[in-house]
């Protein structure tokens, strides 16, 4: 059993969406693109961008560098849960969302079927030999060297072959993910290609780029790997802001819509967020307005409030950009109007 709290963090944000940062590729790329071998850097991308994603079940298994095929079961907080399909990670994740402030946990049920990067498989038949392949993991996203799943190509895309000479000898077509891995993993040390640029890429933000040349693709893989940081550091921070809102009991510091200060509405209220998701607001002993809160996270860290039972309190019913934050401090900002400001202060 192993304890996954901050990946479960990461994975409440998006069950699609985790790789580790890596550091920006330095190898620079020679002029003429029909140089490209084996050990170019944009086979190097290529391959990355290629690998099999194993990141839409971190928040199970711990490695971005496999994932575990259906039908599995694994104990996850204690709770037993057969897993079918993808839909059957909802549930999974409803039991580790559940409070938070605990210590996840979850328990694989032996043997299961691994999917690697490269897209082979494997069976896994106890803790030990799945440990190896988490740690092995580790090692390869240190040495820059695992999946890049911040960045996707639109295929189909055609690669361009040339002899020794740089001669022009062929032409062939890649239409999966899979087909591109295999095409640069089996490259021979003496073959040459190129990219038939242009070339369409989406970005883990939703953006999209043309990538016209080599260098493009090595700007486009850095600025992956960019957002890939940011949504890492967003997490934390996700994780560290749920602790402080569970741990603190808050007051409205300042309400600010249009240069309007309005905290005088909340003078003698205090906000108090539980681990199970509710918040409420007392005046003294009463409780004045009550609800739900959500912690989430991109390449941002976003609060939204669901309160209920006040026409002051519904006012902050809406999501909002976690601007900055302390063990004492929230600052808020709304995600749809930067004229609006909610500062929160721990008393």
């Amino acid at each position: 059993m192993k304890t996954l709290k901050m990946i479960t963090g990461i994975a409440l944000m998006s069950i699609f969406s985790l790789t580790s940062c890596q550091s920006e590729v330095d190898d620079v790329q020679g002029d003429n693109p029909n140089t490209n071998t084996a050990n170019s850097t944009t086979t190097t991308n290529l391959k990355r961008v290629s690998m099999y994603d194993g990141s839409s079940d971190d928040f199970i298994d711990g490695s971005s560098c496999s994932s575990i095929k259906f039908p599995f079961v694994a104990k996850v907080n204690g709770v037993t849960v057969n897993f079918i399909s993808q839909l059957s990670y909802e549930s999974a994740i409803s039991i580790l969302g559940e409070f938070n402030n605990d210590t996840d946990t979850v328990e694989i049920q032996f043997p299961v079927t691994i999917k690697m990067s490269d897209y082979t498989e494997v069976t896994v038949s106890s803790q030990s030999q799945y440990d190896a392949i988490v740690n092995s993991c580790s090692e390869v996203e240190d040495d820059g060297k695992d999946a890049i799943s911040s960045l996707n190509i639109s295929f189909p895309i055609t690669i361009l072959t040339y002899d020794a000479s740089l001669e022009q000898t062929g032409s062939v077509v890649i239409l999966t993910e899979q087909q591109l891995f295999n095409y640069m993993t089996n490259l021979s040390a003496t073959g040459y290609y190129s990219i038939k640029y242009p070339i369409t890429v989406t970005l883990a933000d939703d953006s999209t780029m043309e990538v016209n040349s080599d260098s493009e693709l090595k700007s486009s893989v850095n600025a992956a790997l960019a957002i890939e940081s940011s949504m890492e550091v967003a997490a934390e921070n996700k994780a560290k802001l749920e602790a402080i809102l569970v741990n603190g009991t808050f007051k409205v510091n300042s309400f600010i819509n249009a240069g309007v200060d309005s905290a005088n509405n909340y003078t003698n209220a205090t906000i108090d967020f539980a681990n199970d998701w509710k918040v409420k607001s007392m005046n003294a002993l009463t409780t004045i307005a009550s609800g739900t809160y959500s912690v989430t996270s991109e390449t941002e860290v976003y609060l939204e409030f669901g309160f209920t039972g006040s026409t002051n309190f519904s006012l902050f019913n809406s999501e909002w950009k976690v601007s900055s934050f302390t063990s004492s401090t929230i600052t808020l900002q709304s995600k749809t109007n930067s004229a609006i400001t909610l500062v929160l202060k721990q008393i």
